[in-house]
C-alpha cells in the first residue's frame, strides 16, 4: 500500500474540464426556487486508497453510480457545504470568505472518517467551477450562485468502519430570496422534545446527519402554521432551522447588546455568524454601519441564553430585535415564538428588519457583491 505522501492529493493543477455539448436556459430571477434549478456543469473528483484522489474535472452535470452498499447509505458518511458566488461590480463571479467554507468541510469530513484533502486546492477548483458557470450567477440584491460541495464515503460494505473511498463533488444552482417573502419577518415553534444538536455530538459539523432528522419536526411547525423550529437544549436557545440566532437589547448606557449563542460544540461556527460579530465589533471606530449613528455602540458577545431571559427581556422591553442568520437567509427577522402552548411577540418593523440588522444585512450583501471593500472577504475568481 503506497504511503500518504505517495498517494496523489486533491490538485487543481489536474483540473480536466469537458464542457456540455448543449447548454440548458438560464430560468429568470424571478422564477428562481431555492436549490431546484442545477447549472450545466458540476466538479467532481473520486478518493482511492491505494491511487488517492483522482485528476479532478468539471464536466456536464448529471448522475452519479454507486454500490447499493455504499457507507454513505448506510451510515450517513457525508459532510456538506453552502457557499454562494455574485456578480462583482466588474461583471466577474465573486466568493465570499470561501477559505472558511473550504476549511470547515474539511473538519466535517475528518469528523466523519473520510478521507483527507488540501482546502486551499479544493478552493482553486470551485473558483473555476464558479468561473465556467458564470453566466448562471443571478444578478440583483439578494440573488447569487448557491454552490454546494460535498464528500461522501463509498466503501462498498455493510461492516462499520472508515470509507477510505469516498466522491467529492461540487454543483451548483442559482438562487435568489430564501423564503417566499423575502425580509418578511418569520414564525418560530420553539422544540424542546426533539433536539438539533447535543454535547459530544456533531452539531458544530456540517453534516448530514445533523440535517435529516429535523426534517420531521420543521414539517409539523409547517403543519401548524410557523415558518421554521427554534431548536432549544433544555431552556437554552440554539438554533432556528439551519440558522444561528441573534438577539439585540437595549442597555442603560444608550448602547446594544448583541448576543447569539456560544460555539460549545452544538452550535454550527456559520460564516454568516462570524461575519455578523465582527461587522458589528467594528462599527463606528472602523466603519460605520449603514443607518445607524457613529454614536450608537454596538456591544457583540457570545453568551448563552434560555427562554425565561427571553421572556423576561421582553417584559422589561429591553428586547429589540431577534434575527437568524445564515448563508441562504443573510439576515431574516424574526416576529414571534410558539412556546409552551403560547406566542411570544417580539418587536416589528416596517419592511421587516429593526435597524441593527437591517444595518448589519446591508452592509454585509454589499461586501458580498463587492460594492464594499471589507477584509478581503469578497474574492474575485480568477479565469
Amino acid at each position: 500500500m503506497p504511503t500518504q505522501s505517495e498517494r496523489a492529493g486533491l490538485e487543481a493543477s489536474r483540473l480536466i474540464t469537458i464542457r456540455a455539448n448543449e447548454l440548458k436556459p438560464v430560468p429568470p430571477p424571478h422564477e428562481l426556487r431555492f436549490g431546484q434549478s442545477m447549472t450545466d456543469h458540476m466538479l467532481f473528483a473520486s478518493h482511492d486508497p491505494a491511487k488517492g484522489w483522482s485528476a479532478p474535472e468539471i464536466k456536464p452535470y448529471g448522475p452519479l453510480t454507486l454500490e447499493p452498499n455504499s457507507s454513505c447509505f448506510q451510515y450517513g458518511t457525508s459532510a456538506f457545504e453552502g457557499m454562494k458566488a455574485y456578480v462583482g461590480p466588474d461583471g466577474e463571479p465573486r466568493l465570499f470568505r470561501p477559505e472558511m467554507n473550504v476549511a470547515r468541510l474539511a473538519r466535517s469530513a475528518a469528523r466523519m472518517s473520510l478521507p483527507t484533502f488540501n482546502p486551499d486546492e479544493l478552493l482553486k477548483l470551485i473558483k473555476a467551477l464558479a468561473v465556467v458557470e458564470k453566466r448562471w450567477i443571478p444578478a440583483g440584491k439578494g440573488h447569487s450562485l448557491y454552490i454546494r460541495p460535498m464528500i461522501v464515503g463509498t466503501r462498498a460494505s455493510i461492516g462499520l468502519v472508515t470509507s477510505h473511498t469516498a466522491l467529492l463533488w461540487v454543483m451548483c444552482a442559482p438562487t435568489g430570496p430564501y423564503f417566499k417573502g423575502g425580509s418578511q419577518a418569520l414564525s418560530l415553534l420553539a422544540m424542546r422534545d426533539t433536539v438539533r444538536a447535543w454535547p459530544g455530538g456533531t452539531g458544530a459539523y456540517k453534516v448530514a446527519c445533523n440535517y435529516g432528522p429535523t426534517i420531521d419536526p420543521v414539517q409539523a411547525a409547517l403543519d401548524k402554521g410557523y415558518d421554521q423550529t427554534l431548536w432549544l437544549l433544555g431552556d437554552k436557545i440554539t438554533e432556528a432551522g439551519v440558522m444561528n440566532i441573534f438577539i439585540v437589547l437595549r442597555r442603560d448606557d444608550g448602547g446594544v447588546d448583541l448576543l447569539t449563542p456560544p460555539l460549545d460544540g452544538t452550535i454550527l461556527p456559520g460564516i454568516t455568524r462570524d461575519s455578523i460579530l465582527a461587522l458589528a465589533a467594528a462599527h463606528p471606530a472602523r466603519m460605520t454601519l449603514p443607518g445607524l449613528a457613529p454614536s450608537m455602540l454596538i456591544h457583540p458577545s457570545e453568551r448563552t441564553v434560555t427562554m425565561q431571559e427571553l421572556q423576561a427581556w421582553l417584559a422589561e422591553g429591553r428586547l429589540l430585535e431577534m434575527f437568524s442568520v445564515g448563508t441562504a437567509v443573510v439576515v431574516q427577522p424574526i416576529r414571534n415564538i410558539g412556546y409552551e402552548g403560547k406566542d411570544i411577540t417580539l418587536p416589528t418593523f416596517e419592511g421587516g428588519r429593526g435597524p441593527v440588522g437591517q444595518a448589519l444585512y446591508e452592509r454585509l450583501t454589499d461586501i458580498q457583491d463587492g460594492r464594499f471593500e471589507w477584509e478581503g472577504w469578497s474574492v474575485r475568481c480568477e479565469d
